[in-house]
């Protein structure tokens, strides 16, 4: 266990925006594998939320909302090239504060795409533009402003980010298992080609969370293992997936976009009333909410191949979710009031008893049938590892810290995602903290004991068919 290697070094200031569950988490492994003193370190953050936790580490602590009309003047003297400000915020735009820090010559990271508050569910806006899908090209146009300059790393914690290493090593490990002897690809194209080549047709972000907490879930009460806003707005959403070239079947809500890369679609309807099927190893198979992630967009654009403009390979892409049970039932609440969130919010983590967070990737319809890799890390290792965590916040957490760590040493790659990082390089960072990593191969598919109870439209000579993976 590496626990104190320094992987690298910040001579300049560090910057947290937001110190929530993350924050709180990831700045103990800061302190740990980054060569920086705790007076470099500010945090900038809505509430007082971890206010006691700065104090302890001596670290200066800054409560004042960031606004569009404030946000500039509250950072600008705090950054300068060579300095680095990690987003951990919500309700804060990322475009935004990725445009300051290129304009400034700081480095940035973040976990997810975030517009200015009320942007996930401004009635003004078209269910297209609430979207991921919307929010990714809305940052990705920023290359076009500034190509290259400092590096700033959109969307890397656990899903959307790790996920994106775990899908190339998957991929690797599939490679082998089937008697295929291949290079590691150099660029998109390389990994594209091995997953047509491999068979790949679909990849779900298969994630089941089985933590409990010693104090059950009240009425009126919103319980999670992670940030309860930023999972109700999420959840808020429309649902989202890549769409994959196999697909056969439209979904009759299904809605594409007018605009860019053309790898994903929405349904009209929020993430949280929308199941889908999948498997993970330690739970087999159960039904996850199809929550929007930038991952399930920028994934199945990184691995799709054309002829010209016409797409030949693309996987079908999607996050498949269930949450501890005390969230399950949160949500089902949260929705029978009509999407108006509780008046009571409770992070768990020092009530958490028991549980694993298993979060990894299905790769399915290749030779092998499907694969999972992925991370099953216990709330007893998490509190091991690293102080101030759960299962699920160390699992983002030390992605954060790669991440963090990827820029550092590449300062000048100017905008980039995740599946544009050394994985190699972030998994080895990541790999002490997630606890048993494993891949495993399963015979199941969506088809399995369908059709037995009650008549379904099924595909039955693709399982791998969307219309098969949704539940209905």
């Amino acid at each position: 266990m590496n626990d104190h290697v320094k992987h690298c070094a910040l001579p300049g200031r560090l910057v947290m925006v937001g110190f929530g569950s993350i924050g709180q988490g990831v700045l103990p492994l800061i302190l740990r594998h980054i060569d920086i003193k705790p007076e470099q370190i500010t945090i900038v953050t809505a509430d007082e939320r971890g206010h006691d936790e700065a104090d302890y580490y001596h670290i200066k602590f800054v409560r004042e909302p960031l606004t569009r009309e404030n946000y500039r003047q509250i950072l600008s003297p705090l950054l300068g090239k060579g300095d680095f400000l990690v987003n951990l915020s919500v309700d804060v735009s990322s475009t935004a504060l990725v445009e300051l820090c290129g304009a400034l010559g700081a480095l940035y990271i973040d976990t997810c795409i975030e517009p200015w508050a009320g942007g996930y569910t401004d009635p003004g806006l078209s269910l297209s533009l609430r979207s991921n899908y919307a929010l990714r090209e809305q940052a990705l146009t920023l290359r076009q402003k500034r190509p290259g300059g400092a590096t700033a790393v959109l969307t890397h914690g656990a899903n959307p980010g790790l996920v994106s290493h775990f899908v190339k090593r998957a991929l690797l490990n599939i490679a082998a298992d089937t008697g295929r002897d291949v290079a590691t690809p150099a660029d998109r194209t390389g990994w594209a080609t091995l997953a047509r080549d491999l068979g790949v047709k679909v990849i779900h972000v298969a994630e089941r969370d089985t933590q409990i907490s010693s104090v059950p879930k009240r009425r009126g009460e919103f319980v999670n293992t992670w940030s309860i806003d930023g999972f109700v707005s999420e959840g808020s959403q429309p649902a989202e997936l890549g769409w994959g070239s196999h697909e056969k079947t439209f979904p009759p809500d299904g809605i594409r976009h007018d605009f860019g890369c053309q790898a994903g679609i929405i349904l009209a309807r929020p993430g949280v009333t929308q199941r889908v099927r999948t498997w993970t190893p330690m739970e087999g198979p159960f039904h996850g909410f199809l929550i929007t992630h930038s991952e399930a967009i920028s994934i199945p654009d990184y691995l799709t191949l054309r002829e010209g403009e016409r797409v030949v390979y693309r996987p079908t892409a999607h996050y498949a979710y269930h949450p501890c049970d005390d969230a399950v039932k949160s949500i089902h609440e949260f929705a029978g009031k009509n999407f108006v969130q509780q008046e009571t919010q409770r992070l768990l983590m020092k009530e958490i008893i028991d549980g694993v967070d298993e979060l990894g990737v299905l790769l399915a319809g290749h030779e092998k049938g499907a694969y999972w890799y992925g991370s099953q890390l216990s709330i007893e290792e998490a509190r091991q590892l690293v102080e101030f965590n759960s299962a699920t916040s160390l699992q983002v957490c030390v992605a954060v810290l790669a991440g963090m760590v990827w820029a550092i040493e590449n300062p000048e790659r100017g905008i980039v995602e995740p599946d544009e990082l050394d994985f190699e390089r972030c998994l080895d960072i990541c790999m002490p903290y997630l606890g048993p990593v494993v891949g495993a191969y399963t015979d199941w598919t969506p088809l399995q004991g369908r059709g037995t109870l009650f008549p379904e439209d099924l595909d039955h000579s693709d399982p791998w068919q969307f219309k098969n993976v949704r539940v209905v």
